[in-house]
């Protein structure tokens, strides 16, 4: 790490692109594979909702929606394409960047883990919205199936969060630190 400091600051930031990208890919990967041990009541963590709240902690709300944008659009390419995952994961990006980390929580795993929970929640419950919105099941159904699928969702995604988080925050603050001695 500390031998990046040595290249140019464009040349950092084409490596911090790539590891950024590698890390998107590497949750698209796993986000249809269940492995035993990893699904709760047939749900399995939601991967990209984990990428978005890491990029969002410590971003603005523009920049959280446009990786929620972005995302939902990859995963509405993998997936049915309605209900659209663009809207649920835009607004996790926009509602994780607007929590005012500063005040309210101290940046660690636990916290993040915290954030991903709430987050999987919202962006379950937006899904729910959309399906009754397209008003071909019963609101009963699918609100039942909400909670099951919510809670599901939430707790394995909080759980798997700082292994996203953890590697990528570290990336990140170390490049952040590098900048700033450059600046100095």
């Amino acid at each position: 790490m500390n031998n990046l400091s040595q290249y140019s600051p464009w040349f950092r930031q084409i490596i911090n692109c790539l590891v950024t990208l590698c890390s998107v890919f590497i949750c698209l990967m796993v986000l249809p594979v269940r492995l035993q041990g990893m699904e709760l009541l047939g749900i399995a963590p939601n991967w990209l909702l984990i990428w978005v709240v890491a990029w969002s902690v410590k971003r603005t709300a523009f920049q959280g929606a446009l990786a929620g944008l972005a995302l939902g659009m990859i995963q509405d390419g993998m997936t049915a394409p309605y209900p659209s995952h663009v809207l649920s994961l835009a607004v996790v990006g926009i509602l994780t960047a607007r929590i005012q980390k500063q005040r309210y929580i101290q940046e660690d795993f636990i916290s993040v883990a915290l954030i991903v929970f709430g987050m999987a929640v919202v962006g379950e419950t937006v899904t729910a919205i959309q399906y009754s919105l397209m008003g071909d099941r019963n609101l009963a159904e699918i609100w039942a199936d909400h909670q099951r699928i919510a809670l599901s969702s939430a707790i394995l995604s909080s759980l798997w969060a700082p292994v996203v988080y953890y590697p990528l925050n570290r990336w990140w603050e170390r490049l952040s630190l590098m900048e700033q001695s450059q600046i100095n």
